[in-house]
């Protein structure tokens, strides 16, 4: 098992040993808490029972009030009201009483990050058995207060029924003496309900969060304000790293109103090198001063790369043989030696912007010792280190005050954009707000990478797929700003398991090779990122446009040669909890999907259908998931018209099916719009597309009809973050060629290439 896999893994595999269990009651309330096993061994009872610290998940006021803590960030996808729900169906609250409070960044909640789709599949069991604990405490001091056996008791809707006789969570609160401690192996056998049984989970209800965005009264990171701060608008320098100021003339900037001066950061983190941060009193004054200050560089080495220099650069890496082997089998190349005959593309993609609608915003201040920073994150357990470096100050010298986040999709993993906060408020003394406008939000954005990738497929005399090679290059985010969570490969070589997972697919394909490479130029040339389905939004395009060529190549129908190939034995058979059933699960949404699509109908003249599978982000975690898409191509022009996607998505329970349903038209619009229209270019250095002119994401004239169905079940809650996003671009790939037998192998997919195909 991976590294990742096991900081991921959801509690019912790995057991609580990091924590133990305790309810208690304090003057504020009824609180449940998850505490360090030291901390246990170190403290009184009394002790333990006067401080809940860390990780408490919710707690009950003397009014009733139910406040769930959230760890996770909220961009978007309610994840809050998901997280609450698991908590209050096991807990047998009362909804309405339900609230929600997104922490900071205290140790006592323990390591955070949101992302991957990990959110309710690492919580789920935890926060049951939080829920189920909690109702066994409230009964039994109900109970005791209504003067009753215990097991004559049972709750509903916060309130303790015993009989004919009733009495309030919040009166417990208010009355009780609650003590009861759980210890660790009681919680782990702690008893949770039966799906059948689940009131809350699975059942649709409003976002707890809709009503104050939609008011706007929601608080965003770029709302962020503290009394007598100061504004500061960055000067980005020519190239990401390497880059050093010779010279900066702010005389034009003297004259607008507010600017106070122009900082020359210096940073030992090297997050922010060669930048200057122009300081003024409004924001406004910041973006006018800036613009009239004038700074002379030294660039760094990559000031001349282009996109073609990475593409190419990619290309020489698959082709010397270097890089890590994630699955090597015996005899591949024997295998490809003496095949019939063997089918060989090369795939590429463009590198992409995540364009969030809140550009990367912080204020930063330090306060008693402490330093504050005020901003929206996702991953603040890898970001503390980093601005730590930064100040020169231990972690626990800083504090992230956690804001909603208007749009992450993995750009606010690493929270880079706070280090040149956090030295501007150092340098000045003063709290100091910094905003990134639409262009310096891109050309600091650490981008998806722009890939190359080869596969390969061998074939007995009889077609018979007998061996299976795939070669993928591209910028490592892990290698750049996570190298404690890269993999070791069959052949000693170290991989980023962000950048090739897709690859290792539940398909038997005989002998079976999967080798990753990192780009160093890429990487050298800009802070490659994780971006809403990271590698498997290229590895499942190559993949899945590859298989369908190969089904061509066979003269099968694409639907039936995945089928033919879904193989629930040896690895791909899956296992508990999380991949039961394995490519079983994967041939019945594509079953399904194909169904619901008419897959065998015709279709009018210049019009196809195309289909494509993902298992979503990581074996695993699999989200299993088929689309079939339908287009009309024009051939005088090109353009291409999507008409239709349909997807059928299998992530175990649906705590929250609105919730579920949103992402995954999210996760589907994305990744259409990054098969057909999103994409830049890298060009001295710098990508060429900075704002929304000309980089064209999809708009609404061009949202085609989704139709999309959750496969009912009873297995381990999964994600929905990436899957719909993952499975888009090859079904519409496959569909263009359907329609018009033109094959594009480049990401995004224009109607150019369409129109010099056909000509």
């Amino acid at each position: 098992m991976s590294k990742l896999s096991r900081l991921l893994q959801p509690m019912s595999n790995t057991g609580l040993s990091r924590r133990g269990f305790m309810i208690g009651a304090t003057g504020t309330g009824f609180t449940l808490a998850f505490m360090p096993l030291i901390a246990q061994s170190c403290a009184t009872q009394s002790e333990i029972h006067s401080n809940f610290e860390p990780t408490v998940w919710y707690a009950i006021d003397p009014s009733g009030v139910i406040t769930v803590n959230v760890a996770e960030a909220e961009m978007g996808q309610h994840i809050g009201t998901a997280l609450a729900r698991i908590i209050a169906d096991e807990l047998e609250a009362d909804w309405l009483n339900v609230k929600l409070r997104y922490v900071d960044t205290e140790a006592k909640f323990g390591y955070r990050v949101t992302g991957g789709s990990w959110s309710i599949w690492h919580n789920f069991d935890l926060l049951s058995r939080a829920g189920a604990a909690g109702k066994q405490a409230l009964i039994e001091e109900g109970a005791k207060l209504l003067g009753v056996s215990k097991f004559a008791c049972d709750a509903h809707k916060s309130q303790v029924i015993c009989k004919d006789q009733s009495i309030s969570y919040a009166e417990i609160v208010r009355r009780g003496d609650i003590s009861r401690s759980f210890s660790e192996d009681e919680l782990l056998s702690m008893p949770i309900k039966h799906p059948d049984n689940r009131s809350l989970i699975g059942v649709d209800t409003q976002a707890l969060d809709i009503p104050e965005k939609t008011t706007g009264q929601a608080i965003y990171g770029i709302d962020a304000s503290y009394p007598n701060m100061l504004y500061g608008k960055p000067i980005l320098p020519p190239t990401r790293y390497g880059a050093s100021i010779t010279k900066i003339d702010d005389t034009a900037a003297l004259g607008v109103a507010g600017y106070q001066q122009t900082l020359i950061l210096q940073d030992p983190s090297n997050t922010v090198p060669g930048w200057a941060v122009v300081v003024a009193d409004s924001y406004h004054g910041a973006l006018r001063a800036a613009s009239l200050v004038k700074i002379t560089w030294n660039a760094g080495g990559s000031a001349t790369v282009s996109e073609a220099d990475i593409l190419d650069h990619g290309v020489k890496l698959i082709n010397s043989k270097a890089g890590a082997l994630l699955i090597e089998d015996d005899n591949v190349d024997m295998v490809f030696k003496t095949a019939a005959d063997v089918l060989s593309e090369r795939y590429t993609t463009s590198t992409v912007l995540h364009f969030p609608m809140e550009p990367v915003n912080a204020l930063a201040l330090e306060k008693n010792g402490i330093w504050e920073i005020h901003t929206g994150n996702q991953w603040q357990s890898l970001t503390l280190p980093v601005y730590a470096k930064a100040l020169g100050v231990a972690e626990d010298k800083i504090l992230m005050r956690t804001y909603l986040i208007g749009g992450g999709f993995g750009r606010r993993l690493l929270g880079d954009y706070g280090v040149p906060a956090l030295l501007a408020a150092k340098a000045l003394g003063k709290p100091i707000k910094l905003v990134l406008s639409r262009e310096d939000d891109s050309r600091f954005d650490s981008v998806r990478s722009a890939s190359v990738q080869e596969l390969s497929m061998a074939f007995d005399k009889q077609t018979k797929v007998v061996g299976m090679q795939h070669h993928a290059a591209a910028g490592w985010p892990s290698e750049v700003m996570a190298p404690g969570f890269l993999g070791t490969g069959k052949n000693g070589e170290k991989y980023d398991p962000f950048s090739i997972s897709g690859a290792n697919h539940w398909y038997s394909v005989g002998a079976h090779r999967v080798r990753a490479i990192s780009n160093d130029l890429a990487n050298s040339t800009f802070r490659p990122g994780w971006l809403r389905s990271v590698g498997p939004g290229w590895t499942n395009w190559a993949l899945e446009s590859f298989m369908d060529e190969a089904a061509h190549r066979s003269g099968v129908d694409p639907v039936e040669f995945r089928l033919q190939h879904l193989i629930s034995q040896g690895i791909n058979k899956g296992e508990k909890p999380n991949s039961v059933g394995g490519a079983d699960r994967l041939a019945h949404v594509l079953r399904r999907a194909a169904q619901k699509s008419s897959w065998e109908s015709g279709l009018e003249a210049d019009t196809g259908r195309g289909v494509a599978i993902t298992f979503g982000q990581e074996r695993d975690m699999p989200t299993w998931c088929a689309c079939v898409a339908v287009v009309r191509v024009d051939r005088q022009t090109g353009h291409i018209t999507l008409k239709k996607l349909t997807l059928v998505v299998d992530a175990g329970i649906i705590v929250h099916p609105d919730g579920a349903m949103a992402q995954t038209e999210g996760a589907a619009l994305w990744g259409v719009s990054m098969a057909l229209h999103e994409g830049t270019r890298f060009k001295n250095g710098e990508v060429e597309d900075t704002n929304l002119d000309t980089y064209t994401p999809l708009r609404m004239s061009d949202v085609p009809d989704l139709d999309i169905e959750f496969v009912k079940n009873n297995y381990q809650s999964v994600g929905l973050g990436e899957p719909g996003t993952t499975v888009v671009a090859p079904a519409i790939g496959n569909a263009i060629y359907s329609a018009v037998g033109v094959r594009l192998r480049h990401l995004p997919m224009t109607s150019a290439d369409i129109k010099a195909e056909l000509s």
